[in-house]
């Protein structure tokens, strides 16, 4: 008498059972299938698209989170009476809470169920928000701790979200989507700024900006339970969903892996590269810009605060435009060259890098003699710099196994900002003190010493170029070792060395369907 075969489970739907011969449960032979036989997982193509869509209105809203307080920072600096030197404390702390849970949400996501920890995030960043706006201005110290909890949810989204898109396409889909929700950071940060500035403006109450965003957030809260699914990590790829769940490699073996994957390493130090000169150009470019009029005469001269929001708005136009046509731009040609040079996305990230570091020389040093050709190539290389944004989060998902993409983002968020846009404007401002320190007080040195310190900038983005150079070295050993791993589960988090141990690169096809 034949064993009675298992029913399926909610993770082996019945369609998934017919087996050949028309039968369904048993063999033909009237015995159970091998266990080892995973179930596919699969959703319809529309609601994945559904599902993108809610990702990147959730990805404007993180943004948005980002920059708010922005808008409104003299009104906050007035009604808590907070210093300028203490008023950038507000970033900091925002930025250090962020960097401080990445890897926290990363080693979560990777071992639990992603929507619950979107959700989660969402929640702390609303509620933070929410409620800081309802602080007295007696607590200053607690309206500071209140951006680190939003700093802290926004985490929550920044390292996990890309992973679930990861798992919800694959080729030139996975492509495509990735550059339309990173297209929101530019328009996301853009917004946040007038949306804070504006409803302050309206209302005569700086607060209500803070009262408004929960509500958008509260919709994208419900749009994310109803409509974004929670897929098995390397879905996909079509790996099945029991086998992603048989073996779970610790958070320390999933970095010496990720240590270990040269793909990794070299994009990760290549998008530090990135975030240390958009750093320092965010902080410093209207400035730059201000003073360059004070010089053709233009403007002027303010020693008191010297700024004017017409560079701001300018240099914010510039970011918003810049970033949108820059990431379309490389995400299509990433698209089309790969079908041609599997090395493509590192080429481009490269070539992209190394044609913004003449751009942003050409900038700065054209700035005194002629202000129009500063902006032209200033508007060149943040198009060139934009087109690496969802560029590199796709060699992120394709070289990296599925079950490490949320601690591999988290570590290439971490490392980005620390190395990155953590310190590039301090630095920049360092470099021009001590130039001015050697040079007579007048405002022609001021600005030549700002002009000069961000040379720096057009080192380090060569310096990134060439590890996007790197990069394309190893890509296709570490997409084919990614894939292996997905198709062997029982392997846990393997470096290219115990791969070749265990004869599982040989003969591995690159090939992946489209969901």
């Amino acid at each position: 008498m034949s064993a009675e075969c298992p029913d399926p489970g909610p993770e082996e739907p019945q369609s998934q059972a017919l087996r050949p011969g028309g039968h369904y449960g048993t063999l033909v032979s009237g015995q159970c299938p091998p266990p080892s036989t995973p179930a596919r997982w699969s959703l319809p193509r529309w609601r994945a698209y559904v599902a993108a869509a809610v990702l990147c209105y959730i990805n404007l809203l993180n943004y948005m989170n980002w920059f708010i307080i922005a808008g409104v920072l003299l009104d906050v600096q007035k009604f808590f009476q907070i210093s300028d030197s203490n008023a950038g404390l507000l970033q900091t702390v925002f930025i250090g809470c962020l960097l401080l849970s990445a890897p926290v949400f990363g080693y979560l996501g990777d071992r639990h169920s992603r929507k619950a920890t979107l959700s989660f995030g969402i929640l702390l960043w609303s509620g933070a928000g929410l409620s800081s706006s309802f602080i007295s201005p007696k607590y200053s110290w607690l309206f500071f701790l209140s951006r680190g909890v939003v700093g802290t949810g926004t985490a929550s989204y920044s390292t996990i979200a890309p992973t679930v898109l990861g798992d919800l396409f694959v080729k030139d889909q996975r492509t495509r989507v990735l550059a339309i929700f990173y297209i929101f950071i530019p328009v996301g940060s853009g917004l946040g700024y007038v949306l804070g500035s504006a409803v302050a403006e309206l209302t005569g109450n700086w607060r209500w900006a803070l009262r408004i965003m929960p509500c958008l957030e509260a919709v994208a809260l419900i749009l994310l339970i109803l409509l974004v699914p929670d897929p098995p990590q390397g879905a996909a790829e079509k790996q099945g969903e029991k086998a992603v769940g048989t073996l779970r490699s610790s958070w320390c073996e999933d970095v010496r892996y990720l240590g270990r994957n040269w793909s990794f390493v070299w994009s990760t130090l290549g998008v530090t590269s990135m975030a240390f000169v958009t750093g320092a150009l965010g902080f410093w470019a209207p400035k730059f810009l201000f003073e360059a009029r004070v010089i053709h005469g233009w403007q002027v001269p303010d020693f008191q605060e010297p700024g004017s929001s017409q560079d701001s708005l300018i240099f914010g136009t510039l970011t918003v435009v810049t970033g949108i046509i820059g990431v379309i731009l490389g995400a299509e040609a990433a698209r089309r060259y790969k079908k041609v040079n599997p090395r493509a996305e590192p080429l481009i990230c490269a070539s992209s890098l190394l044609a913004t570091a003449p751009c942003l020389y050409l900038a700065l040093v054209l700035a005194p003699t002629t202000l129009l050709a500063s902006y032209v190539f200033l508007t060149l290389g943040e198009l060139l710099l934009s087109c690496n944004w969802a560029v590199v989060a796709d060699i992120l998902l394709s070289v990296v196994v599925p079950r490490c993409r949320g601690t591999a983002e988290a570590l290439q968020i971490t490392v980005g900002h620390i190395l990155g846009d953590a310190g590039s404007p301090y630095l920049t401002g360092l470099i021009s003190s001590a130039l001015r320190a050697r040079r007579l007080d007048s405002y022609l040195q001021r600005f030549l010493s700002l002009q000069q310190s961000f040379l720096c900038c057009a080192f380090v983005i060569v310096l990134g170029g060439g590890c996007f150079l790197l990069t394309a070295l190893h890509l296709e050993r570490d997409q084919a070792q990614a894939q292996a791993q997905a198709q062997q589960p029982d392997t846990g988090t393997l470096d290219s060395k115990d791969m070749e141990s265990k004869g599982l690169l040989s003969g591995i096809s690159t090939s992946t369907e489209d969901p």
